[in-house]
């Protein structure tokens, strides 16, 4: 077949109001954007590769470049197919003998909402960037709460953002009334309002808690029986991880109304020791005791605050035993160092309790059984009278 025929095939005939050459122009433009789209975003992810090893961290140049490279496919896609579609294509097809069906509108407003997703797409990588500086605002302050609030107003604009182009599209381009559509919701509103109440109370719950910050990130709090480290807090819930590793995640509602008992905050641990020694003790071992115990803390006053010193009385009579009583506050409120500290202590108590040949009391039962007592003797004349 000569060039002219291949001309004559492919320029005069054809389907849907097109000839074949209108519609394998359309396959290559969109295969065309798919590609240049794709060389395009390998380019500036290399660029992007390139500026972070160099700097090592995320940069503004990156966060553009990124942004820029991964909606880019999708945009030049729609851009070439609206162009091409509405340029080169007849899209009116006749659908019997008298009437026509156009799939122009269609395919404008199809291109429209891809075009549009692009420019959301790129938009909501943006917002990275305003991440990153929010980060480095909150890195300065000593609070690691507001922290948390960066990711959380992230998650905020994305969602605004997402609305927002929804509400473009509904609007501009599908022609949908917007304002009836509102105006419908408003006869559902009181089921919406009454589904959405728990939400709503966790929302506020969550704006109670930036604002009063009983707590912070990577703080250990105690609350309805849970105790463990605050790990995430969220427009809804506060997650945490609690000292036996389970992730408890908690309404926010829940934690603006109940009381929180933040352990990270306390400025000493406070320990109250009893130790029990036995009754048969004398008062001078006894007053040796007391007098050892404060040696002890008086050798490791460092670790105590001067308004918190410790105290150390010979304090009760118990049923059992005679009770030593030492309160002591230690200081930095480190659990594990704290920990370290007992050990160490209860370690020399008991070294220098056995040198001094003080005895610690367990718990004991001592029956005193008196003599000749009239139901003894009474109970020996029946034997006897038996025996007789």
């Amino acid at each position: 077949m000569c060039l002219a025929a291949w001309h004559s095939l492919l320029t005069e005939q054809g389907f849907w109001n097109n000839s074949y050459a209108q519609w394998l122009g359309l396959a290559g433009t969109v295969l065309a954007s798919l590609v240049v789209g794709k060389i395009v975003a390998f380019v500036l992810f290399k660029q992007v590769d390139r500026c972070a090893s160099r700097e090592g961290e995320w940069t503004l140049s990156e966060l553009l470049l990124r942004s820029i490279a991964r909606p880019v496919p999708l945009f030049l896609f729609g851009v070439a197919t609206y162009i091409y579609g509405t340029e080169a294509l007849d899209l009116a097809f006749s659908v019997g003998e008298t009437e026509t069906l156009n799939l122009g509108p269609f395919w404008q407003k199809v291109t429209y909402t891809i075009t549009v997703i692009a420019v959301t797409w790129f938009v909501y990588l943006l917002i990275d960037i305003i991440e990153l500086y929010l980060t480095k605002l909150t890195g300065r302050t000593e609070t690691t709460l507001d922290d948390q609030l960066v990711p959380l107003l992230r998650k905020t604009l994305r969602i605004v953002l997402v609305i927002i182009a929804g509400v473009f599209l509904a609007q501009n381009v599908y022609q949908w009334d917007i304002g009836a559509l509102i105006a419908g919701l408003g006869i559902g509103g009181l089921a919406f309002a009454f589904a959405a109440k728990d939400m709503l109370a966790n929302f506020f719950g969550s704006v109670t808690i930036f604002a009063d910050r009983p707590f912070t990130m990577d703080e250990r709090v105690k609350v309805q029986g849970y105790d463990g480290m605050i790990e995430e807090v969220g427009f809804r819930s506060t997650r945490i991880r609690t000292l036996d590793g389970h992730l408890v995640t908690i309404p926010n509602a829940i934690m603006a109304n109940e009381a929180v008992e933040n352990i990270s905050r306390r400025p000493t641990i406070k320990r109250v020791l009893n130790v029990t020694v036995t009754y048969d003790t004398p008062p001078e071992m006894v007053h040796r005791g007391v007098d050892i115990l404060r040696e002890m803390l008086d050798a490791r006053k460092d670790h105590f605050p001067e308004d918190y010193p410790p105290r150390v009385y010979f304090s009760d009579f118990n049923s059992e035993s005679l009770n030593i009583v030492v309160y002591y506050w230690f200081a930095p409120p480190d659990w594990w160092k704290y920990l370290e500290f007992n050990h160490e202590f209860n370690m020399e108590l008991l070294r220098r309790y056995n040198e001094e040949g003080i005895e610690f009391a367990f718990p004991t039962t001592t029956l005193y059984v008196k003599q000749d007592s009239p139901i003894e003797a009474s109970v020996q004349m029946q034997n006897d009278r038996q025996q007789g």
